[in-house]
C-alpha cells in the first residue's frame, strides 16, 4: 500500500536525483551525467536525431551535441517541474515533467529555448535512481 508519507519521500528523493542529473549535465559533466543513466539506457533529446544507447553511446552523443556551444560563452539551464510520478508494478517509476532550458549568455538577458516533455522511466541500480530511458518532446 502506497501511503502519502511514502510519496512523499519518493517525490523528494526524484527531486534530489534529477537536481543532481541537470547540474551535471548543466556543468558539462557529461560522463557524470552519463552516469545516471542504466548501462542499457536510451536518451532521445533533439528532434530528428536518433536515440542514443548505452552509457557510452550517451557520452559519445553529447559531446558531440555540444561541440556547437564550444565557441559560445552561454551557460545552460535545464529547469524541471510539473513532476509526475507512477510507480509500476515491476518496481520502475515513470516520470513526466516539464523543462525549460534557460540560455544566459554575458551581459543579455536570460533567454527561454527550448520548452520541452520529458519521458523518464527510472529503475533502481544497487539501491540508487537510474535513468532507463528518456524521451524528449519538444514544444
Amino acid at each position: 500500500m502506497t501511503t502519502v508519507a511514502s510519496r512523499a519521500e519518493l517525490y523528494a528523493e526524484v527531486q534530489q536525483f534529477y537536481a543532481d542529473q541537470m547540474q551535471r549535465l548543466d556543468n558539462r559533466d557529461i560522463t557524470g551525467y552519463a552516469e545516471t543513466f542504466t548501462e542499457d539506457a536510451e536518451f532521445e533529446h533533439t528532434p530528428g536525431r536518433p536515440p542514443a544507447r548505452t552509457r557510452a553511446g550517451i557520452v559519445s552523443d553529447l559531446v558531440e551535441f555540444h561541440k556547437r556551444f564550444d565557441s559560445d560563452p552561454m551557460q545552460r539551464r535545464h529547469w524541471f517541474n510539473m513532476i509526475n510520478l507512477s510507480p509500476r508494478d515491476d518496481g520502475s517509476i515513470g516520470a513526466t515533467m516539464y523543462c525549460l532550458v534557460v540560455k544566459i549568455r554575458p551581459g543579455a538577458a536570460p533567454e527561454i529555448a527550448p520548452s520541452c516533455v520529458v519521458h523518464d522511466v527510472l529503475v533502481r541500480v544497487d539501491g540508487e535512481l537510474r535513468t532507463l530511458s528518456r524521451r524528449v518532446t519538444h514544444d
